[in-house]
């Protein structure tokens, strides 16, 4: 077994479980709170006395610090679990070499005759070795940082508890060859010894390999020469796994000589997995049901009949002879190689071999359970398909398909993305809308256009079809279907053969009722962008989702700074869009035609905007509320520049979401040049159709609309300008600046409404009209920001970027506000959110605001 490991949480310490949050709760309150019966069979079982002994407080602190990691998603999680695989080959040997006498004086007798014991080690030496490759642990071992120094301490306690436990690692040394000091790389595998580690092997390395490629898989590289044995089986840091499942793997072993198609044995074996943080919230639950029907009934469809089933992470197990003669089991170039996991299933069936899977045996596995941990998982994979898109592997694999495989091949991998950002469907049945993200980007765009040339009122008024009715029913039946129910087959079907077709249809009803439906449009949105990004520019790269227990509340400007670009932008965008439909558009008026085509396009943009609040904890908590627009403010205005954080400044986070534009080609910037165009078609319809125009369809109109731009965006510098110039040392000259430029604008303003006409749905038309205009200049700007830097016009544009950003945030923040006005909008949001921990007794709202028993949580008062 080889597990990658680089420097997630081992074991939790003391200070880490009583550690209080904002909200004063610690994970052992939580945990106590989530699984009051297991804690409850704990406390039975170590018999605290209650006495002051320092040894049995000592190891009472230790077995709570184990109970604790043993339910989150830690390193010591993961050995424990395959370590069962060694003690169940000692039981198999004591039951297969004993005969019945001895079997029925139970596991006792064999405990009790050493000759048992020690062949039974014997063979599970021979049979089974697992290896941690831990990236880091040399530095770990030098380090004088209290993180580290407990990491390494915990990894050592673990290989002196464990004698099958091995641990690689790459260690970084100082050397003088010929004469000159210089860095050298070994690879190393150490075990546990009588109190420290004891060195195995020492293998040099032409150098750094995880600067080389990318970090978990070189991680996988430089440690799989120390596994030996015929069979390998991947577990990731996030797994488990159970003593019942692991008498099993004997007979998975056995797949492996079982010839298949075309007498053709396997070289990758696939198994279930089994979720286990699905009980944490509603969103834990939501990806527990995605990911059961894609390891379940999902991968069992790929392998067989479609033959199109790859490595999708862990637990699979490989041919270790066939892959470590055929170029290993993860390829680790840089960016290209992100998601490494699935080019050891490309390479693996390139090369003729043969995937299967197996739903007899499962393993653990931990998911991701908070808002943002999804959506950094969901980026992650999304950039990785893009990658995919782009590489010689499918290229490849599209070429040696035959032309029905090659459809199946290409609609549940790259294919699914590609989709995703044409036609956003319901992900896995669960939404309930099916929307089409770039084709209503066409559909409203075209009828803006239609609307402001005029050609619907043209349509309109001399119509050649008259009797609608029977198109309009058409539609109307098809938008049935439209509800994503087709989809939702694969879930229901999966829940109904495991649990029952009635618990099935309970389930599938009570996520729609925690807006399971909004939670996957959003995510849908995610890989949206960051698949059409990756196609545009490239560059992906990792993005660390932590694995903690994250249940708790974020802060708005964690999720502006989040889902500002992916989200927000996209979704004020599809909302002007479809108010301007709504104010200007004359057709499917008294008809349901008109209701049931937009209905999906409102839920997508209501998605889009708010879902990251709905989901937020406490998100509608009015102190929290007033806590997030003081950190929002200040994180505005705080000035960046070089070591500054993104999550200290915007301007440090507004150049990191430019990063893809630095090493972008010219094609590149010439196609995000091209789609900022659109934006400009608000602007040329609108003015036309204002009252100041008086139906006149002169450029000349257009003309003057742009001397209106242009002058608001002058008299945007001049106070931008004067801020920087007089707004500290000469304040009053500011303020005079500021006066002047007020009272131009009020007079420009009476002219405009006495003399030529202005009326006030024309400032709201107009508002409607320059704004998509300025946001167009501004990613014009972006996307040509060397030109402007030498013109000394990058300031500017960064000016303009804070306005607009402050003008987003604000829009978004005042429905988040005015709804934490009422008490009662919290409270549903948390049982929302929570419901299973309520129906298990959770008292989530105690929870999060702060309200628990002090004694509880006692550092030595468990009980």
């Amino acid at each position: 077994v080889l597990t990658p490991y680089y420097k997630e949480d081992v074991l939790y310490s003391d200070e880490e479980l009583t550690k209080e949050n904002e909200d004063g709760i610690s994970i052992l309150f939580y945990l106590q709170r989530i699984y009051p019966d297991e804690w409850n069979n704990f406390l039975e079982r170590v018999q605290p006395s209650g006495n002051k002994d320092e040894s049995e407080e000592a190891h009472l602190k230790e077995e709570v610090r184990k109970w604790v990691s043993y339910r989150g998603q830690t390193l010591s999680k993961t050995v424990r679990g395959m370590m069962y695989y060694r003690q169940a080959l000692e039981l198999q040997f004591c039951l297969e070499f004993s005969d019945d006498s001895e079997i029925l004086g139970g596991f006792q007798a064999f405990e009790d005759d050493p000759r048992y014991i020690e062949q039974a080690q014997a063979l599970a030496n021979m049979k089974f070795t697992y290896v941690v490759s831990c990236q880091v642990y040399g530095a770990q071992k030098k380090s004088s940082d209290q993180r580290d120094r407990s990491c390494y301490l915990n990894i050592l306690n673990l290989m002196l508890t464990y004698p099958s436990l091995r641990v690689a690692y790459i260690d970084e040394r100082e050397e003088t060859v010929d004469g000159i000091s210089q860095k050298v790389y070994y690879s190393v595998l150490v075990k546990g010894g009588e109190k420290l580690d004891e060195e195995i092997y020492r293998i040099r390395l032409p150098g750094p390999p995880t600067e080389i490629g990318e970090g978990k898989p070189e991680n996988q590289n430089h440690a799989i020469i120390f596994t030996r044995g015929e069979a390998l089986q991947t577990i990731d840091m996030n797994q488990d796994n159970y003593f019942e499942e692991a008498y099993k793997m004997r007979n998975v072993l056995e797949e492996f000589l079982k010839a298949r198609h075309k007498e053709r044995k396997p070289s990758i074996l696939g198994l279930r997995e089994h979720i286990f943080t699905g009980s944490v919230s509603s969103l834990a639950w939501f990806m527990s049901n995605q990911e059961t029907s894609f390891v379940t009934i999902g991968q069992r469809i790929l392998a067989n009949p479609l033959r199109v089933r790859f490595h999708y992470g862990h637990p699979d197990i490989f041919d270790r002879i066939f892959h470590l003669t055929r170029g290993g089991i993860s390829k680790a170039s840089k960016i290209i190689n992100l998601s490494e996991d699935i080019f050891a299933g490309f390479n693996s069936t390139l090369r003729g071999g043969y995937v299967t899977h197996h739903e007899y045996i499962q393993v653990g596995k931990g998911r991701d359970v908070g808002m943002n941990q999804i959506s950094a998982f969901e980026a992650k994979v999304a950039n990785g398909n893009g990658e995919q898109t782009l590489s010689r592997d499918v290229y490849r694999l599209g070429r040696r398909f035959d032309f029905y495989r090659m459809l199946s091949f290409y609609f549940t991998t790259v294919g699914f993305y590609f989709s995703s950002m044409i036609n956003t469907d319901s992900i896995l049945g669960i939404t309930m809308f099916q929307v089409t993200v770039l084709i209503v980007y066409v559909f409203l765009y075209g009828r803006l256009y239609m609307v402001m040339s005029g050609l619907e009122q043209e349509i309109i008024e001399n119509a050649t079809i008259h009797q609608s009715k029977a198109l309009e029913e058409a539609l109307a039946t098809q938008s049935v279907f439209q509800l994503g129910l087709l989809l939702v087959l694969p879930m229901v079907m999966e829940i109904g053969l495991e649990k029952g077709f009635r618990t099935a249809l309970g389930d599938f009803i009570i996520m729609q009722l925690q807006l399971a439906s909004v939670f996957f449009t959003f995510q849908l949105g995610t890989k949206a962008h960051y698949y059409g990004r990756t196609i545009l520019h490239g560059g992906s790269k990792y993005r660390a989702t932590g694995r903690g227990f994250v249940v708790f509340h974020a802060r708005f400007a964690d999720n502006y700074r989040l889902y500002s670009r992916s989200h927000f932008v996209k979704g004020l965008e599809l909302l002007i869009l479809l108010v301007l439909y709504e104010v200007y558009g004359q057709s499917y008026r008294s008809s349901s035609l008109y209701m049931f085509i937009t209905v999906s396009m409102w839920f997508l943009v209501g998605s889009w905007l708010f879902a990251p609040f709905v989901f937020n904890p406490s998100g509608f908590d009015w102190q929290k509320t007033v806590d997030d627009w003081t950190d929002w403010k200040r994180w505005m205005g705080n000035r960046g520049g070089i070591g500054i954080s993104p999550n200290k400044s915007w301007e440090s986070w507004w150049e990191e979401e430019q990063e893809h534009l630095k090493f972008t080609n010219i094609r590149g910037r010439l196609l995000e040049i091209i789609l900022v165009f659109r934006f400009f078609i608000y602007q040329y319809g609108i003015v036309y159709h204002l009252d100041i125009a008086h139906h006149s369809k002169k450029i000349l109109v257009y003309g003057l609309s742009w001397l209106v731009m242009l002058t608001g965006l002058l008299v945007l510098k001049m106070v931008s300008m004067g801020r920087r110039r007089f707004g500290t040392d000469f304040q009053l000259m500011f303020r005079i600046l500021k006066a002047l430029l007020f009272l131009g604008f009020l007079s420009v303003m009476t002219v405009l409404f006495v003399v030529c006409g202005l009326t006030i749905s024309d400032l709201f038309a107009a508002i409607l009209a320059f704004l998509p205009t300025g946001w167009a200049i501004l990613l014009i700007g972006q996307a040509m920001r060397p030109v402007l830097k030498s013109l000394k016009f990058w300031d500017s544009i960064k000016e303009l970027a804070r306005g607009y950003e402050y003008t987003m945030g604000l829009v978004l923040f005042m429905p988040t506000a005015i709804l934490s006005w009422f008490p009662f909008v919290s409270e549903f949001q948390t049982r929302l959110l929570f419901n299973q921990a309520f129906s298990r007794g959770l008292q989530i709202s105690m929870i999060l605001a702060g309200r628990k028993e002090k004694d509880i949580t006692s550092p030595v008062k468990y009980a």
